[in-house]
């Protein structure tokens, strides 16, 4: 199973996160790029530990088969 991260850079660091889930957080974080990255599987791997990856495939719902990934930047103001 492969899972899509998204990392996140703000004036803070670094965030991520599995992309498409929906049951719970699993968040990871860093000063850098790689480190989020794998703080983000770190804690990836401990929900799994912890849960059981049947409970972690069920937290995707319709997602679990998510191929591609897009970010736009929209020029809506708001």
């Amino acid at each position: 199973m492969k899972i899509k991260i998204v990392i996140e850079k703000s004036s803070d660091g670094y965030t991520g996160y599995p992309l498409g889930f929906s049951n719970g957080a699993i968040v990871g974080q860093g000063s850098s790029y790689s480190e989020a990255f794998k703080s983000t599987e770190d804690s990836i791997s401990a929900f799994i530990e912890y849960y059981g990856i049947e409970r972690f495939k069920e937290s995707f719902g319709d997602n679990i088969d998510l191929q591609e990934a897009f970010i736009a930047e929209s020029g809506v103001l708001v």
